[in-house]
């Protein structure tokens, strides 16, 4: 693993504009990750979860547990997973539906699970507020109430949520369109058989003790674990046999702290859809940044016989100190694709995809943040604190600002937003869509804008946080709470939550 303590960092971006310069002048490639000598493991598809409709709502069971799993053939390394010993089954229902998980805890220890980008009340949000123990279930149940999007969903202890996630507990959440919807008949349109032309691709990179274990010791670098390892869905070296004109790449990035810059060599990729769902228009581009807990999805239009590689290029990340500790010179293979010689019709991807927008004068309230070492607006996270308290039915702009030379992301519970500039600027097309989770340059002021519907609760906190998942557990974090006109916050359900 190659990083920089954060004691190292906090020197170096010390040193003020020599720091600077420093940042400017180190381009040279030094990736640290180590490629495979042979792509030829043949991409996992992790099985769609299992329901059943109980009094008109669809019920699914997922279970935290250890086991063994492995990454290269025949090398069982210890893992955590959900319903399986790493990573999760992909959950799927439809919007409109009311949709019960009931979660069992069969570690050892407690956990949660968080609905990444979901729209529900706070006390089904999964968060550190709703920790499962050993041996017990936590049943969350809310309605599908939002655009159809690729979500995940992951553990949520305070502390602790770098380690749960790097272990193995995550997997993807899709939301379906309703049948009969104007977006149903765009995803008709688009790459959309699991598993055939429609393929999710979860990536995570690992790091591996001399006996084949997982080290999960990130070893105080500044921006969290930065493993030599890639791993696509839990392999690593994967390739993926494809049979359409056009396949659908549903991209997570699960890491914990490094960022992607996702793309094909020589060529460019379709972007169609971000966190929140589909973006207005389809956009052509030869890279798609991924910071940590981001998705995308990518249609990419393929050849009888053709081979290509999804590749990571150096990521831009802006005016970083230290570009090789933060794996900004980092540039490997991801994922093999081989076209089959014979492949079946895709349709054209539409010229219009979706229509949606927030309206910047309906704004009522402006909130700013600012992101330095471990703290939001001088303070690190307390359990028991209410940091910010919104209005139900409000639409507010958040004005958010990394103040350290290092990078962060940020990432709010409960709500889409939109970007509506990055550094007093009009946003990238890329950027042009509904989002919960945003990768922050140094010094670059990203502005948001969301509207809080739905759900208003005085006691239950929502979290807005850095998703660079080491600085989340490290105090990089702050709680809201939406509550009806006229309310204020009650931090009593709370209270005895403390710090950590």
């Amino acid at each position: 693993m190659t990083g920089l303590s954060r004691r190292a960092f906090l020197a170096v971006t010390g040193a003020g504009a020599a720091a600077i310069t420093l940042a400017g002048c180190n381009t040279a490639s030094t990736s640290a990750v180590s490629e495979p000598e042979r792509f030829d493991a043949a991409l996992p598809i992790p099985p769609l979860a299992e329901s059943e409709l109980v009094d008109g709502i669809r019920v699914l069971r997922i279970t935290a547990q250890a086991g063994t799993h492995q990454f290269r053939a025949g090398e069982d390394v210890s893992t955590w997973g959900f319903d399986g010993p790493y990573g999760g089954p992909t959950v799927r229902a439809t919007v409109g539906e009311r949709v019960a998980v009931e979660v069992t805890n069969e570690l050892d220890e407690s956990t949660s699970a968080h609905w990444h980008g979901m729209h529900l009340p706070p006390d089904m949000d999964g968060g550190p507020h709703q920790m499962i123990e050993p041996g017990d279930t936590w049943r969350a149940e809310w309605l599908l109430d939002q655009a159809p999007c690729t979500l995940w969903y992951h553990p949520h202890p305070h502390g602790a949520t770098e380690r749960h996630v790097y272990r193995g507990l995550a997997g993807l959440f899709y939301l379906d369109p309703a049948p009969g919807s104007a977006e149903a008949a765009v995803e008709e349109q688009l790459p959309h058989t699991y598993g055939v032309d429609d393929v999710p691709v979860v990536i995570g990179d690992k790091s591996f003790s001399d006996g084949g274990e997982l080290v999960i010791d990130d070893g105080g670098n500044e921006v969290g674990l930065l493993g030599d390892v890639v791993t696509v869905n839990g392999v690593v070296g994967p390739v993926l046999q494809v049979s359409t004109e056009r396949v659908r790449l549903r991209l997570l990035n699960a890491s914990t702290a490094r960022t992607y810059s996702l793309g094909l060599p020589g060529r460019t990729v379709t972007l169609v859809a971000t966190d929140g769902g589909l973006l207005r228009q389809p956009v052509e581009l030869e890279q798609v940044r991924l910071s940590p807990g981001e998705r995308a999805e990518v249609v990419l239009a393929m050849e009888p016989g053709e081979e290509v590689m999804l590749h990571s290029f150096e990521p831009e990340l802006g005016n970083v100190v230290v570009p090789f500790a933060v794996g900004a010179n980092d540039a490997f293979d991801v994922l093999r694709i081989v076209a089959e010689g014979e492949l079946s019709a895709s349709p054209e991807v539409p010229g219009e995809l979706a229509t949606f927008g927030l309206d910047a004068a309906s704004a009522t309230v402006r909130r700013e943040f600012r992101l330095s070492d471990r703290e939001i607006n001088g303070a690190e996270m307390d359990m028991a604190r209410i940091d910010e308290t919104v209005e139900v039915g409000t639409t507010e702009i958040w004005t958010v600002i990394n103040d350290d030379l290092s990078p962060h992301n940020f990432h709010v519970h409960d709500v889409q937003f939109e970007v509506l500039s990055v550094g007093g600027s009009e946003p990238p097309p890329e950027l042009g869509g509904r989002k919960d989770t945003v990768y922050l340059e140094p010094g670059r002021a990203v502005e948001l804008i969301m509207t809080f519907e739905d759900y208003a609760d005085p006691q239950w906190p929502y979290m807005y946080h850095c998703h660079l998942l080491r600085h989340e557990d490290e105090g990089l974090m702050g709680q809201f709470v939406v509550v009806e006109p006229g309310e204020s916050a009650d931090p009593s359900m709370i209270a005895g939550h403390g710090l950590h």
